[in-house]
């Protein structure tokens, strides 16, 4: 199992962790070029499978088990007043989860993974980062070993997802403190924040930005960020040490992840975004990553929602790839 004691060490693993196998890319771009279609005729289909190909390291890649990881926090920063439901409406929403009764569990119901949930100290926010830092460097790295000990090696991908009353500020502050900008350009309503509730997100993440310059991309994480937002980034190293691809769902779990991005780019190789969230930050932020989703479906839930709905669309795309006749099967004539 993957572990980390060393945020500083994190930037590093970009030189040692597995890359994509392009030896069975360049296989499974030769059948799709064999296929009974014109090459390139299925679009991003194809490239989802070539992705998947060299990841999975074969060039017929299949998606046996699909593991889905909700992380679940609680955030000091609510006590500044920027989100209009209490904390206590995380843990019901485990316990929803739990129990089967969120979209969520419909949407890996239907698109066939196996759904996890993991609630991190609810009983204990983090930190007000208007205050002090959200997480000491030790709570960072227990926070990553747990999302890194949740991922099952397995697995053939990974979908990430979070609940967390109040961690739109949070990713709204964490892509401010990494890419710049007007904090405004980055806030959005989240779970329903009116005009007041926005003024109060964007004050108090600019009181926090004020508070915590000059770190580092990770440093930064433990400042800003919250305990799902550490497990997502272990979750994410862990599935690249295992060769598992990964999709993230959509503006708080892309922030999630984007410490790891500003650290080097390379940690997210493996990474597909699910979907384009409705939040107004995501856009901005996947132009700074220079990522394309999956979907653009206006969806705004979180949970995992649209990287759950984005694994239909990678299961319609292997089952093209491996499913279809060459033109040589199909005794059908390339022209």
């Amino acid at each position: 199992m993957m572990t980390f004691d060393d945020l500083a060490a994190i930037p590093s693993l970009a030189e040692t962790l597995p890359i994509a196998d392009e030896a069975a890319r360049a296989a499974a771009l030769d059948r799709q070029n064999s296929l009974t279609k014109p090459p390139g005729s299925l679009g991003r289909l194809e490239d989802l499978a070539l992705f998947m190909a060299g990841w999975r390291a074969t060039p017929r890649p299949r998606i046996g088990l699909a593991q889905a990881l909700v992380f679940a926090g609680n955030h000091g920063i609510c006590a500044q007043g920027v989100n209009p439901y209490p904390q206590a409406v995380t843990a019901q929403m485990v316990a929803n989860f739990q129990a089967g009764g969120a979209s969520i569990n419909q949407l890996c119901r239907v698109n066939g993974a196996d759904l996890s949930v993991v609630a991190l100290d609810l009983d204990r926010p983090t930190a007000d980062f208007t205050a002090t830092a959200a997480m000491t460097g030790a709570e960072t790295l227990a926070a990553m070993n747990r999302g890194a000990a949740a991922v099952d090696r397995d697995a053939d991908v990974l979908i990430l997802g979070e609940m967390g009353i109040g961690n739109s500020t949070i990713a709204a502050a964490l892509a401010a403190a990494l890419f710049g900008g007007e904090v405004a350009d980055w806030v959005g309503p989240g779970t329903g924040s009116d005009a007041e509730g926005l003024r109060r997100k964007i004050s108090a993440i600019e009181r926090g930005l004020a508070r915590h310059r000059g770190l580092t991309p990770m440093e930064t994480l433990a400042a800003l960020g919250g305990r799902e937002q550490a497990a997502i980034c272990g979750a994410v190293l862990a599935a690249r040490a295992a060769r598992i691809p990964v999709i993230l769902d959509g503006f708080i779990c892309t922030a999630a992840a984007a410490p790891l991005h500003a650290a080097d780019p390379r940690l997210l190789d493996h990474c597909l975004i699910g979907h384009v969230s409705a939040e107004p930050g995501h856009r901005r932020l996947l132009a700074a990553m220079g990522r394309t989703a999956v979907l653009d479906f206006d969806m705004r839930l979180g949970e995992g929602s649209g990287a759950a709905l984005a694994l239909g669309i990678l299961r319609a795309a292997l089952e093209c790839h491996n499913g279809m006749a060459t033109f040589g099967e199909a005794g059908v004539s390339e022209g």
